[in-house]
């Protein structure tokens, strides 16, 4: 065990997981010390001047940008690379060019440094970091992302899919949105300012005013008719402004809708947010607002645990390796379509 005194005679541990984030936009840099004190990531997103994320450019900038960030990442936080005790990777799901720019990076530094290797499911390391960072137990988790949009919930060793998207995740639908009216992803947080600008103008008006379809469908939500309506109502001379804040109110209310069933039917009583659309004040709000109502606690961790991030990553595969499992260098190969529920939950 590699160890340094400190000031106060006191020794701190050096060893430390390093986590890497490449599933889309964002290449990312995070850690936890084997001791589980969180490290922050140090991230890179590509910001195309105009349409959506193209994967093959995404990948580019991943590899272009991960020399110079892998050490800024390490100046920062004082590491040095000897200390790694494991490499972890997000092996899916996501776009295949950027997956197999970070997958690269971990085996070279695990071949290198001759330590473990560990791939992991980007969709339950968000569920892990909110449970760490958040102190939460067994909670639905309402996972709202650029390319997801699920309600999950631990059944039998796995995190199961109570309901999901049928079509576009929530980010992507709020991207494409923006980006339909001239604004370069991403979208989402210009949708989130335009409807809290409106909004603070237009306290009274009522939501019957600017109706859109509605996303559920069961336990499941579908996003497509909602934008397309949206998208309709400001040809036909509705304001910018109002547009985004009914889009806003009829999805995030959707996804409310379908969490709150989630935590009717399994008897639990935490909802926990995750993913980069949880860092909306609004959705953060009506999440709460609902939990109170039935007597449930609402979380959301930090915003920047719930984006893409390589900390929760790290968290994963230190999780993952602590119960006794690794990823052989054959079976390193990344998933694209891997699912929530294709990961056993062996860490309890």
């Amino acid at each position: 065990m590699k160890s340094c005194a400190l000031h106060d005679g006191s020794v701190m541990e050096n060893n430390w997981v390093l986590g890497i984030e490449s599933t889309a936009h964002t290449l990312s840099f995070g850690g936890i010390y084997d001791s589980g004190g969180l490290i922050p990531s140090t991230s890179s997103m590509i910001k195309p001047e105009e349409g959506g994320i193209h994967p093959r450019e995404a990948a580019d900038h991943h590899a272009d940008i991960a020399g110079a960030l892998l050490k800024k990442f390490l100046q920062i936080n004082q590491l040095v690379l000897p200390d790694l005790s494991s490499v972890s990777f997000s092996q899916g799901p996501g776009l295949g060019p950027c997956l197999r720019i970070g997958a690269s990076i971990a085996r070279s530094l695990s071949s290198a440094h001759k330590i473990p290797l560990i791939g992991v499911n980007h969709c339950v390391a968000h569920i892990e970091i909110g449970r760490l960072e958040c102190n939460c137990d067994d909670p639905v988790l309402l996972y709202v992302s650029g390319g997801n949009t699920q309600v999950i919930s631990k059944l039998d060793g796995k995190y199961r899919v109570l309901g999901e998207t049928l079509d576009i995740g929530i980010g992507n639908m709020l991207d494409k949105f923006a980006r339909v009216h001239g604004y370069p992803f991403p979208g989402g947080p210009i949708v989130e300012i335009e409807a809290d600008k409106w909004r603070s103008l237009n306290p009274d008006v009522d939501l019957m005013d600017y109706s859109l379809p509605y996303a559920v469908h069961g336990m499941d939500l579908a996003f497509s008719g909602t934008m397309t309506a949206a998208v309709r109502s400001i040809a036909n001379g509705a304001e910018f402004g109002a547009v985004c804040w009914s889009l806003q109110e009829h999805v995030f209310a959707a996804c409310i809708e379908v969490a709150e069933r989630a935590l009717a039917h399994t008897g639990k009583t935490e909802l926990l947010l995750g993913g980069g659309v949880a860092c909306n004040s609004r959705i953060k709000e009506m999440s709460r607002l609902m939990c109170q109502e039935r007597g449930a606690m609402a979380f959301t961790p930090a915003n920047q645990y719930c984006v893409d991030n390589g900390t929760m990553i790290a968290v994963l595969g230190k999780l993952t390796l602590d119960s006794g499992y690794s990823t052989e260098l054959e079976q390193s190969a990344v998933n694209q379509k891997l699912r929530t529920d294709h990961t056993r939950v062996t860490w309890s």
